[in-house]
């Protein structure tokens, strides 16, 4: 029988709202920014069942919440590697907190296919559209895609979370950029396998990381980008 969408899950905004109401008092500034404004944005997406790319951008909006932080480095203009730096960084911090291998439980147990369509995927492989841009670092794309997902598989096997997200935000970065970007069409059939599984996995994987963050009180969270001025 087909699991119906978006799939259940036993964490939601609902559930994860009423557990912040009664811990927020000890929450620091940053982490209560956080938190407050994925929440808001995770609990916007529960209600949206009908439209994936609506879903899927909300739940983006809702983890990017959860991780950026450093305000220069969001102004500086880097781009895709300071990106990639705050994403490695928040996986790392978050598999370290994660002792009962949750996140991995997700990965592994409940959307192993989901990820594996998603890595043998060139759509949302950031060098595919490089080589049919003409850009440089384009080149030799189907080279580095097979041992993107040979490197995939391995962290898998060895259970290496970090580098299994890594991955896998990559992909989903590549996809979010289409739609943030418009570089694809409103609820068009080319992009409707990614963005429906993409949606699925940020949906089971937000609350885990809001979860794991509300936790763990005393990391050094820092600020938000944009933080409340009066």
């Amino acid at each position: 029988m087909s699991q119906p969408y978006p799939p259940r899950n036993p964490l939601h905004g609902e559930s994860l709202k009423e557990k912040q109401r009664g811990l927020r008092d000890g929450f620091t500034l940053p982490l209560a920014l956080r938190v407050h404004r994925a929440l808001s944005w995770l609990r916007r997406a529960d209600k949206e069942h009908e439209d994936l790319d609506v879903r899927f951008i909300l739940l983006w909006i809702g983890f990017n919440a959860a991780y950026a932080g450093d305000l220069d480095r969001a102004l500086d203009g880097a781009g895709a590697s300071n990106e990639r730096a705050r994403f490695d960084d928040f996986f790392a911090a978050l598999v370290r907190m994660d002792s009962n291998n949750r996140i991995y439980s997700v990965i592994w147990d409940r959307f192993s296919q989901e990820i594996r369509l998603l890595l043998d995927n060139q759509y949302v492989f950031a060098p595919f559209w490089k080589h049919h841009g003409g850009e440089v670092g384009g080149g030799g794309w189907e080279i580095t895609f097979e041992a993107a997902k040979r490197a995939a598989n391995r962290a898998l096997a060895q259970r290496d979370t970090p580098v299994v997200l890594s991955i896998l935000f990559d992909r989903l970065y590549v996809l979010r950029n289409q739609l943030v970007h418009g570089g694809a069409t409103w609820n068009s059939n080319a992009n409707r396998d990614q963005v429906r599984d993409g949606a699925a996995l940020l949906g089971c994987l937000l609350p885990v990381f809001i979860d794991l963050m509300m936790d763990h009180p005393d990391e050094e969270w820092v600020m938000p980008n944009y933080p409340v001025v009066d």
